[in-house]
């Protein structure tokens, strides 16, 4: 059987793939994968292993023998799903995997936010503490998580995973309603009234024609302003002009983003040209704990085996 893994090196260092080439052992890995080398390295694959490459009807079409698409990632919208049903194409996604890793790097961030902590850590560097009069440098506001209200909008597995972390933090916790519906459901709030009554809101939905650019200006302007944002998902779920914007003016008080809408960022993003100190960017990391990277593998390989005796198992096609 014929397999392919097109972008390992996306996966980071230091992983074993052990489980996957027991099962497929004519396995060959490409670190990198060119657009136009996707079509001839695919061809003649049944089994077609990926994290982040695009995956259109047009190559799918050209792939008579492909079978399975494996993907190391929770996202399916690089590949087209209703070309590979039409195809009778299984397509895999992983779950549950970098739900602690994903979780610490919400409240690393958050915590930075709200203690100031590289305000304040410059201010010592350059001499502020050694010249104050007192015992301590309070010269940046300090907010307390358990004063602090958290609204998650996708609560799948990764959201489930922060909210347990807030509560534990002594933070109310928010879950949003499906943006664009009142309707009472479980508890959930209206995505309107998360916006106003939130301190801070952490994105874990998926990247979809109903999510994408969800935050603009129209929310920003129903956001506290201190308010704060955290997007761990796909960064098409923001404005990013109108996120600089407002973080600029004060209209909200802090954003961290782990993902932007083009990765990496060749023709540039207005977020990369705000220089405030009120935002945190970081180039798609948060899920990268190597314990984390480990079990996208494995779970990839339990999705293989799982196909293999024809059973289903994270199958999304």
């Amino acid at each position: 059987m014929k397999a392919v893994f097109l972008d390992f090196a996306t996966m980071g260092p230091g992983l074993d793939v052990g489980a996957i080439r027991a099962l497929l052992p004519d396995l060959e890995i490409f670190d990198i994968t060119a657009d136009d080398q996707i079509a001839e390295r695919i061809q003649d694959a049944e089994f077609v292993l990926a994290n982040k490459m695009r995956l259109a009807d047009d190559l799918l079409q050209k792939s008579p023998k492909l079978r399975f698409i494996g993907l190391t990632a929770t996202g399916t919208n690089n590949v087209d799903l209703r070309a590979a049903k039409r195809n009778g194409i299984a397509v895999c996604n992983i779950r549950g995997y970098c739900t602690e890793s994903i979780t610490e790097h919400v409240f690393a961030c958050l915590l930075n936010l709200t203690r100031n902590l590289e305000q304040y850590s410059d201010a010592v560097r350059a001499g502020r503490w050694q010249q104050s009069d007192d015992f301590c440098l309070l010269i940046f506001p300090i907010r307390e998580l358990s004063a602090m209200t958290l609204g998650i909008v996708g609560y799948g597995e990764l959201g489930k995973g922060v909210a347990r972390a807030a509560k534990a933090f002594g933070m109310e916790v928010l879950i949003s309603l499906r943006p664009g519906t009142d309707d009472v459901d479980d508890g959930r709030v209206a995505f309107d009234e998360l916006l106003r009554r939130c301190d801070v809101i952490s994105l874990h939905c998926p990247l979809t024609d109903d999510t994408s650019g969800l935050f603009g200006e129209a929310e920003f302007r129903k956001m506290k302003p201190d308010a704060i944002l955290i997007n761990t998902a796909r960064g098409g779920l923001i404005d990013s002009a109108a996120l600089a914007a407002a973080l600029s003016t004060g209209e909200i008080g802090a954003a961290a983003v782990d993902v932007l809408a083009e990765e990496p960022p060749l023709d540039g993003d207005p977020l990369l040209d705000y220089g405030g100190p009120n935002l945190i960017i970081t180039p798609h990391v948060a899920w990268g704990s190597h314990k984390a990277r480990q079990a996208a593998i494995n779970e990839l390989a339990e999705n293989i085996a799982a196909f293999i005796k024809g059973k289903r198992r994270n199958r999304v096609v």
